[in-house]
């Protein structure tokens, strides 16, 4: 029989990009697209899709049973950033999407789960520089603490009822399809839109702000590889560690400036910096590319370029 995908959280910056990959690859029947509204009619118009609340157990179930869905990527949250402003609006979110497609595994609905971590697990006392698999964690945001409750559900359902759950510790995630979704990181997106329209940037972080970051092919890349990998070869049941590349607002500026020599970048740190400071700076995922064989592509140079070209076909093509 063939794999039956269900994304939920699929108008989402990671999740749109995940449904259009997923459907080239197993085809546009054997991938539901769901969300909580018609949020992103590029995804809503490209296949099969379905309104589905995340905190809602039976309307997963209801999707789940209609489709006879194997494989659930949930990909529903709230992010850092949006997330202090309704601490207990991210908790609910988070907390409950997770329960609700574990529980379904447990029982045996579904067969396979991904579900997101992210750097945000990592807190102020994490080792900044190479920060290994293993390793202290007591994050000082909702997002990072839901992120982090999340990963030791994850691994208790895996060791006590055998649920087959995967997940990646996503860094920041940077791409020219879909608008930023309230996270800290997203200056490194944001960034090249200002670039285009503006020549100017105003930078929510100071300039020597370091942080984990991917190009969005890599990061939707990692996650198909991690799902299609051997359960054997797999050694992680929390999150794996994931890393492409490590780079400032200034570095990324001066990147930038490679192509277009008049753009300016001024820095004006907000409480994202706050958030920010709290992570590390670059990541140690040397367990992902031992034990399932990750390699990214994109470095800095590479993913600018693209995003440069990419965004400003976009750009020419809207005013035209």
């Amino acid at each position: 029989m063939s794999q039956k995908i269900l994304i939920i959280g699929a108008c989402g910056q990671i999740g749109s990009e995940l449904t259009f990959k997923l459907r080239r690859i197993h085809g546009d029947d054997n991938v539901i697209a769901s969300d909580i509204g018609y949020n992103n009619l590029d995804v809503v118009n490209s296949g099969l899709f379905e309104i589905v609340d995340a905190q809602d157990y039976g309307s997963i179930l209801h999707c789940v049973e209609k489709y006879n869905i194997t494989t659930i990527y949930l990909m529903a949250a709230m992010l850092s950033a949006t997330g202090e402003k309704y601490p207990m609006k991210a908790w609910d979110l988070n907390m409950d999407s997770l329960f609700h497609v574990l529980n379904l595994a447990k029982a045996k609905f579904i067969e396979k789960v991904f579900w997101p971590s992210s750097i945000a697990v990592f807190g102020p006392t994490t080792p900044k520089f190479n920060t290994p698999q293993h390793t202290v964690m007591a994050p000082t945001t909702v997002y990072g603490i839901t992120k982090q409750v999340g990963e030791r559900w994850c691994e208790y359902y895996h060791d006590k009822y055998g649920v087959d759950v995967r997940s990646l510790r996503y860094p920041g995630i940077i791409s020219w399809k879909t608008p930023p979704g309230g996270g800290t990181t997203d200056y490194a997106v944001e960034i090249y839109h200002r670039a285009i329209t503006d020549g100017h940037y105003s930078s929510f972080l100071s300039e020597d702000t370091q942080l984990p970051m991917m190009f969005m092919d890599d990061a939707i890349d990692a996650t198909i590889q991690i799902m299609d990998a051997p359960a054997n070869q797999l050694t992680i049941r929390s999150s794996y560690n994931l890393a492409a590349m490590s780079f400032t607002p200034n570095d990324l500026a001066s990147e930038i400036q490679n192509h277009i020599k008049d753009f300016i970048i001024t820095y004006n740190p907000d409480f994202r910096q706050q958030i920010a400071d709290t992570w590390p700076k670059s990541i140690d995922d040397s367990v992902a590319r031992s034990d399932w064989n990750w390699n990214h592509k994109f470095d800095l140079k590479k993913m600018s370029a693209e995003m440069l070209t990419q965004l400003g076909e976009k750009y020419t093509t809207s005013e035209s």
